[in-house]
């Protein structure tokens, strides 16, 4: 076990959940790789898929704005849940979100900070908050969805800790079906992580498949019934982490994708972000 530090020890053990031996094998066996020793996790039955237990967090707000048919969001950081929670603080992330919505700057906080809030730009009235409150801020992460010929809708939850924006697009009144499908993925555990299959991510769905074939394996079956039970298991996988395919948290017999039909007939999700008070921190 040289070579592996008990700082990497624990951050495995804090993502993971497991036990601090299981935790030093794993990273032993990936020579320090902490994602392939998460791995390794997974397909001894010995992490729970998906978690992230005890994730890092920081005070701060989710603010989201709806400017036309485009839809802004973003995490602004602060120091204590005091200051998070004054009108001061509430009023600048409104104003900075507000600002982002109605532009079409990059997707990204050293752009943002650029823009025009008034008479001044959005750095310098957070620098400005920064004297009067007494406290560090950041804006830590910025997004935005817009839609040429449709709805952006949004949904703020647990008092600005979780937020979503949402974009449809189709004809008709489209709001409060985007509505409940920003609380849906606001809800929804697993988090979504693309609109349908195609979307997700070939690394992560590359990642998934071959922890599903390493547990697979351990059956002792034959090649071909392992396949077998590594593509049931991807069709589990797709089912808990495409949005369209996930329950409804309305309406747990229906899909998404079922509900969007019945009561949107031909609209399609464009897309959608999520962001969790604190998240910013572990990238």
């Amino acid at each position: 076990m040289a070579g592996i530090s008990a700082t990497d020890v624990k951050a495995l053990r804090d993502q993971s959940g497991a036990g601090m031996m299981d935790c030093k094998r794993a990273l032993t066996d990936a020579d320090g790789d902490l994602t392939r020793a998460t791995e390794l996790l997974r397909e001894r039955g010995l992490s729970k898929a998906g978690k992230r237990a005890g994730r890092a967090t920081s005070e701060g707000t989710i603010g989201i704005a709806i400017v036309g048919t485009s839809a802004a969001i973003i995490e602004l950081g602060c120091e204590t849940d005091f200051v998070a929670k004054t009108d001061d603080f509430q009023g600048l992330a409104q104003d900075i979100v507000e600002a982002l919505a109605s532009s079409d700057a990059d997707e990204s906080p050293e752009k943002a900070l650029e823009l025009s809030l008034g008479d001044e730009t959005i750095g310098q009235r957070i620098t400005d908050r920064i004297a009067t409150l007494g406290e560090n801020i950041e804006l830590k992460r910025v997004a935005r969805l817009s839609v040429g010929s449709g709805t952006a809708s949004g949904y703020v939850h647990a008092g600005g800790k979780l937020g979503v924006i949402v974009g449809l697009a189709g004809s008709g009144d489209l709001d409060a079906v985007g509505k409940d499908i920003a609380m849906h993925v606001a809800a929804t555990d697993p988090t979504p992580v693309a609109i349908d299959r195609k979307g997700v991510p070939a690394d992560q769905l590359e990642a998934e498949r071959r922890v599903l074939r390493a547990q697979a394996e351990q059956s002792g079956k034959p090649a071909n019934v392992i396949e077998k039970m590594v593509e049931g298991r991807l069709n589990k996988f797709y089912t808990e982490h495409c949005l369209l395919e996930q329950p409804f948290v309305k309406d747990p017999d229906k899909s998404v994708g079922a509900m969007l039909k019945d009561l949107a007939g031909d609209a399609t999700i464009t897309g959608f972000v999520r962001f969790k008070l604190g998240e910013a921190a572990e990238s």
